[in-house]
Order: C-alpha cells, then structure tokens, then sequence
C-alpha cells in the first residue's frame, strides 16, 4: 500500500477534526490494498476478521463520513453502493469491468467539448464512468 496515500489520508481526516482510530485506520488499509470499488458488505467481512463484534453500522457510517471529506469515492454497481479510495492527484474518469470490478483511469475528459453544445450554461461538476468488459473477462 502506498505510505504516501495513507499519510495523506490521515491529514485529511486530522484537518476535518476526526481521531485516527484503528478501526478506521484497518478500514482505509482494506480499501488502500484494493484496486476496484468494493461494497460495505466486503468492507464489513474484513473487518469483522480484525474487530470481534464490529457492526455493519461502523462500517457504514464510516465510508460515508470517508466519502464526505473526499477520502473515498463511490459508485452504485448493480444496484449496490460501493466504494474505493478517491484519487485525488489529477482529474480523471474510470472504466469499470462489469464482471470482475477491475478499475482503470481515463486521464481524457470530453467536459470541454461538451460545454460548446451548451452555450451559456456552467458546468459546476461532474463524473464519468464507463462499464463493459475488461480484456481479461471478455477472453473468459
């Protein structure tokens, strides 16, 4: 896992006032060891081999606030909440394999063409992610 990222992280939570518990500290590591959103249920499964009694509810509550302070990002996939951390040295755009998760960065962004077909109008923010098959899951 990268140390630069995790120390990042832990700026970023200390600088919006939250305690770097090891709770929160294992759970930012299972998302830093993984390259794909994964859902709170695996979160929580992984979790709940380190903390004895940890609830879904922490877990929850916990990538919601991480999502707040622009720790983590998150993405419905089939129909499910999941998340990974956010990557927050450049701006970028996803493709995401449908079948096995896997993530990678489209560093081109279409928002500047899009704004000539709407003259007038500001563009404030947006996400873009797209689905498919990765090469790996197409040759399967």
């Amino acid at each position: 896992m990268p140390n630069n990222e995790k120390e990042r992280i832990k700026t970023t939570l200390k600088e919006h006032g939250f305690k770097l518990t090891k709770q929160r500290l294992s759970l930012i590591e299972i998302l830093l060891e993984e390259d794909r959103y994964v859902t709170a249920t695996y979160v929580y499964n992984k979790m709940s081999e380190i903390y004895d009694g940890i609830s879904y509810d922490t877990i929850y509550r916990n990538l919601y606030t991480l999502h707040e302070i622009g720790v983590v990002e998150e993405t419905t996939l089939d129909g499910e909440m999941q998340y990974m951390i956010a990557c927050s040295d450049h701006h970028h755009h996803h493709f995401i394999c449908d079948n096995c998760g896997m993530v990678k960065v489209i560093h081109y962004c279409p928002v500047d063409e899009w704004q000539k077909e709407i003259p007038g109008a500001k563009i404030k923010g947006h996400k873009i992610e797209l689905y498919g098959l990765c090469s790996s899951c197409q040759n399967d």
